[in-house]
Parts: C-alpha cells; sequence; structure tokens
C-alpha cells in the first residue's frame, strides 16, 4: 500500500472553519478515485491529508490539476482562504499495521513542494 501525506500550515485563528469543512467529508468519493484509505488530521495550526492506495500519488496529483470538478474546485478554494503558504507532501518513510508481516520502510524518504 502506498501513502501520502499532504501537510497545510493553517492560518492564526482558522482551525475552527477547517474543522467545519473536515466535517463535510471529502468534496470526492474516496473509493471511486481508487483510494484505499482517506483520514484528515487537524491541530490549532496544521491540517494532514493521508491518503492510501496503488499509485496513490498520481491520485492524489489527479485531484490537485485534472480534478478541478465544480465540488473539489470550490473545496481547494475554500482551503486557500485558511492557509499560509503551500502546502506540502510527504512521503512515507514508514509503516506499520498488525496486518502487515513486517514494518514496511520507504526507500526514499523525502519531502517536496
Amino acid at each position: 500500500m502506498e501513502r501520502i501525506a499532504v501537510i497545510a500550515r493553517l492560518r492564526e485563528g482558522a482551525a475552527e472553519r477547517a474543522a467545519e469543512l473536515l466535517a463535510q467529508g471529502p468534496p470526492f468519493d474516496p473509493a471511486d478515485v481508487g483510494l484505499s484509505r482517506h483520514a484528515a488530521y487537524l491541530s490549532a495550526r496544521e491540517v494532514v491529508f493521508v491518503f492510501e492506495g496503488p499509485e496513490v500519488e498520481w491520485i492524489v496529483d489527479d485531484l490537485a490539476t485534472t480534478g478541478f470538478q465544480a465540488p473539489i474546485a470550490a473545496a481547494l478554494d475554500a482551503w486557500r482562504e485558511l492557509v499560509e503558504e503551500p502546502a506540502r507532501l510527504a512521503r512515507s518513510a514508514y509503516a506499520w499495521g498488525a496486518d502487515d508481516a513486517e514494518a514496511q520502510p520507504s526507500s526514499s524518504p523525502s519531502e517536496s513542494a
């Protein structure tokens, strides 16, 4: 299973609005776009979206670039108002699951803009 996270730093005081957006769920059906799992994490100053599935980086890229259907475009616009700077990608460096035979380190942990 491939995993990728999108991390964005929130503007001061934006956490409440971010929580409202997250409560609405994603502007797409995770299964329909090919994801196995999808989660969002919120702190007072950051939001982290985690995407899991085969070829997940392609799926996320499609959602962010060519997937500009009205609901996705509107959701991205709403989030742009809440974040201070461009979001960052983080690739999985380590993962463990009860169903895994062993830990699965990544061959090239890195972060890109």
